[in-house]
């Protein structure tokens, strides 16, 4: 029998081609290998960002418009509109009681003061349909324990406000009604009765305060900070008492946050977050949202 093997030339061609398959092959594996990475990376990057904003934009979303700053510490804010610089990295708001008056089968307030009731005078305010003892119950499970019915304050939709006098920024407890929160408290007999304190829980009264129809009850100011790349929620804290977020609740929204700003154009607001990964140097993605 006659046995055949491959020529030189032959053996030198497959060497070539086994080597310019090799480089390619390498480099290709090389380059799917980083894609899935870089695509891996993308979309965990992405899913932080959004669960940041969310956590944002629901409450944000039923904040009391004018009562919004931005702070560069817990002493030096201003209005929201006025930012010209990135050297604020903290967000306050007033927001309303939403779950309450979301309510279950009704609202627990109804958002109406009956000014033409008789139970309505300067010391107190009539509110039909409204259940101050659900209320308090509600907030109570909500602060975890911290706050009640008697912590909560009233806002006037259509009054006029100043922002750095009328919601207790400056730390400095609101003990006259004329300004933007008023604190109440509920009657002992009728749930329908609120009734104006001072920021001790002493009696007040209504005496020369235009009082609206229309009001939002509100019961915390929340805080978003960024520092040392660390997002943080504060909540459950009352600025009309004198409080301030540095002493309130907090929980960790997002770590690994290289960026927060925020804006507004009139009544709309836009925040933006950057989130950034440890598993690739200088890499951040970054998501924005728009609340009304």
């Amino acid at each position: 029998m006659k046995k055949t093997a491959f020529t030189m030339i032959e053996l030198v061609f497959v060497i070539v081609v086994m080597g310019i398959v090799g480089k390619f092959g390498v480099e290709f594996l090389a380059q799917a290998y980083n894609n899935y990475i870089y695509s891996n990376i993308n979309n965990s990057l992405q899913a932080k960002c959004e669960m940041a904003l969310e956590v944002i934009s629901a409450r944000l979303q039923y904040r009391i418009k004018d009562s919004v700053i931005a702070r560069q510490s817990d002493t030096n804010f201003t209005a929201l509109p006025d930012v010209k610089s990135d050297d604020y990295k903290i967000l306050e708001w007033i927001g309303y009681d939403i779950d309450g008056f979301r309510g279950t089968t009704k609202p627990y307030w109804s958002g109406i003061i009956d000014l033409n009731n008789p139970e309505t005078n300067a010391t107190q305010l009539f509110s039909p349909e409204t259940n101050t003892t659900a209320i308090n119950e509600l907030i109570k499970v909500l602060s975890y324990g911290g706050s009640d019915i008697n912590d909560s304050a009233l806002y006037f939709i259509g009054a006029d406000t100043n922002v750095k006098e009328d919601y207790g920024w400056d730390g400095n407890p609101i003990d006259d009604q004329t300004k933007a929160m008023h604190p109440v408290k509920a009657d002992d007999k009728d749930i329908s009765l609120f009734k104006p304190i001072d920021s001790n829980g002493n009696d007040n009264n209504f005496s020369g305060v235009d009082v609206y129809e229309y009001y939002q009850l509100a019961w915390s100011a929340y805080a978003i900070e960024i520092k040392d790349k660390t997002l943080t929620l504060y909540y459950d804290y009352q600025p009309w008492k004198g409080e301030k977020y540095i002493d309130a609740k907090h929980s960790i929204i997002m770590q690994n946050v290289s960026t927060f700003q925020f804006m507004s154009a009139g009544s709309v607001m836009k925040i933006q977050v950057c989130v950034e990964t440890d598993l690739v140097e200088d890499y951040s993605l970054c998501k924005e949202k728009t609340i009304f």
